[in-house]
């Protein structure tokens, strides 16, 4: 079993969505928020009933539900870093990600607008 991914220092996340909103964000930058917000999720929206993939740099398990333990679960969502990051910090909206397409979500509970955006103000 692959081991739970933790929350980044709040000093690094700071300064990466710094770089993120006024440059061109590097691939460091880039995993360690995808795997701090994925962290969040998990820890605000515990279980094992959807997956939430971000290639490359991680996926988690989360919301309650039927658990999943093998092979491909029921429900999946998928995205890139860049719409991952969007839709954590707000700048973007689950309906206005799924209509342009950013996501791919199949199965059951993959509307994520009850937990988005993750980060406040």
């Amino acid at each position: 079993m692959p081991a739970r991914l933790k929350p980044a220092a709040a000093a690094d996340v700071a300064d990466a969505l710094d770089r993120v909103r006024t440059e061109e964000p590097s691939k460091a930058d880039l995993r360690l928020l995808t795997k701090h917000f994925l962290a969040v999720l998990e820890q605000r929206a515990p279980g094992r009933s959807v997956e939430v993939r971000v290639p490359p740099y991680a996926a988690v398990q989360c919301i309650e539900g039927v658990r999943h333990t093998r092979g491909t679960p029921p429900a999946v969502i998928e995205t890139d870093a860049d719409t991952w990051i969007a839709l954590v910090t707000g700048a973007l909206t689950w309906p206005e990600a799924v209509d342009q397409a950013r996501v791919r979500a199949s199965g059951e509970r993959t509307d994520l607008s009850a937990y988005l955006p993750l980060l406040a103000g």
